[in-house]
């Protein structure tokens, strides 16, 4: 059996307000799909930034795509980033911009030099996510299943070994959401690129159960749940 993509043993989190979660131990391996669900302030978001380096770890052991996070340099933590595919609830997107060039920006900042591989891999996760033939509309012109369409295509740039996805349906209507649904869980399967999706739409996870990390008591309980397959 492979290395886990993510593996955090007894794991302590502190922000300046003080202790975040204790002793938190879970693996994350190739194929999971996950839900992290908690309470707002139950520490979701700390647990999502200490996996890119955000919120530094001073206890336990955890490794993120073969990165030490307790021994990580300054100089290490933008190419552990560019090892995670993150989807953002409220998309980050150049407003200013077109799908295109959006996803141009990306490969471009990652390193990417050659016009036409560049074009390429940007027709290829278009088209992974349903957006091929819109490269040239403007972000503010798509509606919100669009935006998050695209966040998805550009998380996917550069081939992530893992998908975290901060509450990506939370500002989207239950059918877009379960689109977006299907897309991603699609990705799960066709790739086997395990994903940890962050939500609080509980009908989400009646619909499309999985494995759920659940935020409670300044821990995290890992549920069983059901294997996506």
């Amino acid at each position: 059996m492979s290395e886990p993509i993510i593996s955090y043993s007894h794991v302590d989190l502190y922000q300046s307000s003080g202790l975040i979660l204790k002793d938190v131990t879970f693996d994350i391996n190739v194929g999971d799909f996950i839900y992290l669900i908690g309470k707002t302030g139950s520490g979701k978001s700390s647990l999502i930034k200490s996996m890119y380096a955000d919120v530094p770890i001073s206890s336990g052991s955890a490794f993120v795509c073969g990165y030490d996070l307790t021994k990580i340099k300054k100089t290490e933590i933008p190419y552990l980033r560019r090892k995670l595919g993150i989807v953002f609830q409220d998309f980050h997107l150049l407003a200013d911009r077109t799908a295109a060039q959006n996803l141009e920006f990306v490969l471009k900042a990652t390193g990417w030099e050659n016009k036409a591989t560049i074009q390429h891999r940007m027709e290829e996760v278009l088209n992974e996510v349903g957006m091929l033939g819109k490269e040239s509309k403007m972000t503010y012109q798509m509606s919100g299943g669009e935006q998050q369409r695209l966040v998805i295509a550009r998380a996917m740039l550069n081939n992530p070994p893992v998908l975290i996805a901060d509450e990506p349906t939370g500002n989207l209507d239950p059918e877009t959401s379960n689109e977006i649904m299907n897309l991603l869980i699609r990705i799960n399967r066709e790739h086997n690129t395990p994903i940890m999706m962050a939500t609080h739409n509980y009908s989400v996870i009646e619909k499309f159960p999985a494995k759920i990390f659940n935020c409670t008591g300044g821990t995290i309980l890992v549920e069983k749940g059901i294997v996506l397959k």
